[in-house]
């Protein structure tokens, strides 16, 4: 274990496209708990790389997360910085338990029965990442813990959405199956790469359920400039979601994505309104 913590660490939480929203949100964040917020996300974007890479084996992803697990929940081998921000402010090591959780469970799990499964692994990889993420924030009111919950889950919600022809090329489908049925969708149309009028009506249904998600996430107002970062993403990700919606959801086709002006200049203007 001690071999596989070191490595995994090793290439940071900056170098990789998925990191490149965050950046944009915690230049809200002062210095210090900027600093605290990157070696969270580190820890988050390390746990991500080893269940995607393509280099390691299915085993051996296994044993490098269950690597971090023992470290977690025992005390040992867990990286000094990380250590610190969890004593600094007082995370529940829980959430982090979750969140391997939910990013172990991509090893295995490439299917969803019900929209409640996919809630629920939403829970571990976003919302329990947003419930850690205001603690370092400095956020008192206990209204901020929903707000954290929503937003988590309208993020996520928007990734998949974003990602199914990424997913369906890996051999993943996170749209819950039951609700494919529902609208005529079969799981060889999302594998394929079917844009079906069926698979729109899907994907209309879904985005309005992200949209509702973004509807509950209000920032309480005591803690509206402790959020800044997060009505950050909130606004980025709100953004692409209404690209794919005017797009007509081509998401086999393309990936979507928010330009860094575009990106600059959603951060300005929410940081002037917080």
């Amino acid at each position: 274990m001690n071999e596989l913590i070191p490595s995994a660490i090793a290439g940071g939480i900056e170098s990789g496209r998925k990191a490149s929203n965050l950046a944009f949100a915690l230049i809200a964040l002062p210095r210090k708990r900027r600093r605290d917020a990157l070696v969270f996300y580190r820890f988050c974007r390390i746990l991500d790389d080893i269940a995607d890479s393509p280099a390691l084996a299915a085993e051996e992803k296994a044993r490098a997360l269950d690597a971090w697990m023992e470290a977690l929940t025992g005390g040992r081998h867990l990286p000094a910085d990380l250590s610190e921000v969890i004593s600094r402010h007082g995370i529940d090591r829980a959430l982090l338990l979750e969140i391997l959780s939910g990013v172990r469970s991509d090893l295995t799990v490439h299917r969803y029965a019900t929209f409640e499964e996919v809630r629920r692994y939403c829970w571990r990889v976003a919302s329990a990442v947003g419930l850690a993420s205001i603690r370092i924030f400095g956020c008192a009111d206990p209204a901020s813990a929903r707000y954290a919950e929503s937003l988590g889950l309208a993020l996520q919600w928007t990734n998949i959405l974003r990602d199914v022809g990424e997913d369906a090329a890996n051999g993943r489908i996170y749209l819950p199956l039951d609700e494919l049925a529902r609208f005529g969708v079969s799981e060889s149309d999302i594998l394929a790469g079917r844009s079906t009028d069926s698979f729109l009506r899907l994907m209309e249904f879904q985005a309005d359920r992200a949209g509702q998600f973004f509807d509950e996430a209000r920032a309480p107002r005591g803690d509206r400039r402790a959020l800044r970062p997060a009505e950050i993403m909130r606004a980025i990700y709100a953004a692409l979601l209404h690209r794919m919606q005017r797009d007509g959801f081509r998401v086999f086709a393309r990936r979507y994505r928010i330009s860094r002006p575009g990106k600059l200049l959603i951060s300005a203007r929410t940081i002037l309104n917080c």
